[in-house]
Parts: structure tokens; sequence; C-alpha cells
């Protein structure tokens, strides 16, 4: 049996302080850190009861009432189906992503020998699959106190990206700057990191759109999927497109 890394990168203190809650039972964050891939390894024949996967089941609900709470009373004049694409937006693969992303969860995960070597760390999925399952071990954690703590966490988090969508008009750049650029054939659009700055729990992203290897936009941004963004925003600007 392959032997997988068995450390955290970072110990469960570091965690907490970005997640504004300290655990009273650390063993619910550890399952809520452990991928399948890593329980798979450990020749458990119950393997599928040691991974996120139960949490991440429970936290998809209590993200959907949060949310769903959040909306119904901040919203009062939208219909439901306006509110129900709102919350699609905000628990979505994508948005859930970069929540993990502003707290820097992969580099908390348990990731098994395979999955670590094809950079789970950074997989979209996987990182929204983990992130719900933390909510879950608050949730579970806190007891009573559950919905509330979740709610602490979650609403910085929602209200960001609202204001976000309505900064941005909820321009997706990125998929505009990728129609742009395969109206020429063999062109190759890629996004690159080169940098990153202040604490753990409030980083800023630095980003740079390159197209066939040259820089044709940068972006900043408290995840990298902003500063993604902004850097697309900023290429189309350049070739003279409104976006």
């Amino acid at each position: 049996m392959n032997n997988p890394v068995n450390c955290y990168p970072r110990p469960y203190t570091q965690l907490e302080e970005s997640l504004g809650y300290r655990f009273t039972n650390p063993s619910y964050l550890q399952k809520a850190l452990t991928h399948s891939s890593y329980s798979n390894e450990q020749g458990d024949k119950h393997h599928h009861l040691l991974c996120n996967e139960r949490l991440e089941f429970l936290g998809d609900s209590v993200l959907s009432l949060v949310v769903s709470r959040y909306l119904y009373s901040a919203y009062s004049d939208l219909a439901e189906g306006d509110l129900t694409r709102m919350r699609a937006e905000l628990v979505c693969e994508r948005a859930l992503s970069s929540f993990a992303d502003e707290i820097r969860l992969g580099d908390y995960l348990l990731l098994g020998v395979g999955e670590e070597k094809n950079r789970g760390r950074e997989r979209k999925s996987i990182l929204a699959d983990a992130f719900e399952a933390v909510l879950a071990a608050i949730y579970l954690d806190a007891g009573n106190q559950g919905i509330a703590r979740v709610t602490e966490l979650l609403l910085p988090f929602i209200q960001r990206e609202i204001a976000n969508a309505s900064h941005t008009g909820s321009r997706d750049y990125k998929t505009l700057l990728q129609q742009f650029v395969q109206q020429t054939e063999g062109d190759f659009l890629e996004y690159v990191t080169v940098g990153e700055s202040g604490p753990d729990h409030q980083k800023t992203f630095t980003v740079e759109a390159r197209l066939n290897s040259n820089v044709i936009g940068r972006g900043q941004g408290q995840s990298k999927r902003r500063a993604e963004q902004s850097a697309a925003r900023q290429a189309l600007e350049l070739f003279g497109v409104q976006p």
C-alpha cells in the first residue's frame, strides 16, 4: 500500500483563525479536510466513513439554508425566481472554490498520492466540496449555535460576492476574452499567478493573462478568480474590446 502524506502543511490553529472559529472537537475538522483519495489509501474497509463526503452532503444543505435565509431577508422585493438565480450563483462550484481560496483551504487538505501529484489542492471541485464539509463540521461542533456560527463565517463571503457581481455587472471577462482569442486559430491563452501578499486570512493575489506567453493583462484580487477576471478585463481593454 502506498504511504500518503500524513501531515498537514499548516497547523489547525491557522485555519481556525481564518475561519474565526475554534473547534471543541477537532476530529470534525480533520474529517472535513480528508479527501476520499487519502482515506482510500488507508486500506480500511469503511474508508468512506473516514473522508469528508458525508460532511459535504450535510454542508450543502446548511449552506443552502444560510444563503436562502439571508437573501430572503436582505432582498424582500425580489421574486422567487430572482432569489433562486442569486442563490445558484452564490452556492456554485466557482463561488465556493473562490471562498476556499481566500482562506487557503487547499493548503490544509489530506490528499492521496495520486491526487497530490495531480495538483488536487488547486482543483475547484475538491476545494468547493471541502468548503461545504468545513461548514458542516462547524455546524455539528457548535451544537445549538451551529447555524449562527456558520452564518458568521459565510456572510462576509456572500456579501462580498454579491457586491463584486454588482460592481462588475456580473460580466465574465474571462469568457469574453476567450471568445475574442478564439477568433484566431492557434492562439493560447493562460492565467499565471505571479504574486501573493498579505496575511493568510487576507491574501491579495496578482495574476497575469498571457497570450502565447506574452503578458496582455495584469490584475489583483482577494482570490485567484477575481484576479484573473481583473487581468482579463485589462486585456480586453488592451485589444479595444468593450467589456
